[in-house]
């Protein structure tokens, strides 16, 4: 869990993910949320833990959309880009991009993917919280968040010292510290503190260890609708038409036509700059592919 071979394997998955262009949400009890005031500030210690038993990295990358179309209705699904599959609303934005109609463009930057990443932590200092003080959880954060995890093992100054923020003994507690910056929360004042051991007793780190929850359940294909199950949710949404196929009855002795199931639930989304931060480099790829 520690040691040259471990950051090196954790700055192998930081380079692919950074030269590639949701699974569960996090709704359910494993997953800590930080508490903010009135005023949209908040602050806890954290500390990010190292792979949970047989897996090889300590985060694993998602990507979703959420987005209001037309009709009222929100499309809120997981990308089937995260598993490297082919996704309707990526291609579909993608188009949209490749028209060069600025409307166009802008409606794809609103549909564009969210990134999101998720790790175990443990809860070091939750003063709105105090019960969840020495627990782990799941944790869902942005980009900013993982940025400052990649500065942290690969700083950019001759002065500073690389740090596994995931180590148990030679890591470091991560300070969030959240902002109201017109309107969004903001991370930047977010710091790493000095490195030191989680705890001083072996045994008290592995069970903090033996606590983590699975992180690969979130890319597992089950947790993905398929493509034509989001196709023709993404229809609805945009109140598209689709050419739909029909379907033989021999008990009927008539041709039906399928249509599909859809949810009537009113979602609601919080925007947030740092938490769905993702560049438009992905489309301008796509419209130069």
């Amino acid at each position: 869990m520690s040691g040259k071979k471990s950051m090196e394997a954790l700055n192998a998955e930081l380079s692919k993910m950074a030269n590639q262009d949701s699974g569960k949400k996090g709704a359910d009890e494993r997953f800590w949320t930080p508490t903010v005031d009135k005023s949209g500030n908040g602050y806890a210690i954290i500390r990010f833990l190292p792979p949970p038993n047989e897996e090889d990295v300590p985060f694993v990358r998602l990507y979703d959309h959420g987005f209001q179309g037309p009709t009222g209705l929100w499309y809120i699904e997981n990308s089937l880009t995260t598993i490297g599959k082919p996704d309707p609303v990526s291609e579909y934005n993608s188009k949209l991009w490749n028209s060069g109609v600025e409307s166009d463009k802008e409606i794809a930057r609103k549909q564009k993917r969210r990134l999101h990443f998720i790790s175990n932590i443990y809860v070091v200092t939750d003063s709105a919280k105090p019960e969840n003080e020495g627990k782990v959880f799941l944790y869902k954060y942005g980009k900013k968040i993982f940025e400052k995890l990649n500065e942290a093992m690969n700083p950019q100054f001759a002065d500073e010292e690389s740090v596994n923020p995931f180590d148990l003994w030679n890591g470091a507690n991560f300070k969030l510290k959240i902002r109201n910056v017109e309107g969004y929360r903001n991370y930047d004042r977010s710091e790493f503190d000095s490195p030191s051991a989680l705890s001083e007793d072996d045994s008290e780190l592995e069970r903090i260890w033996k606590s983590e929850n699975s992180l690969q359940e979130f890319v597992n294909e089950s947790n993905f609708k398929s493509y034509e199950q989001l196709k023709d949710r993404l229809m609805r949404v945009l109140n598209m038409e689709q050419k739909q196929e029909p379907v033989y009855r021999p008990e009927m002795d008539i041709p039906e036509t399928k249509q599909p199931e859809f949810s009537n639930t009113d979602y609601q989304v919080t925007s947030n700059n740092d938490d769905d931060d993702e560049s438009l480099e992905f489309f301008q790829k796509l419209a130069n592919s």
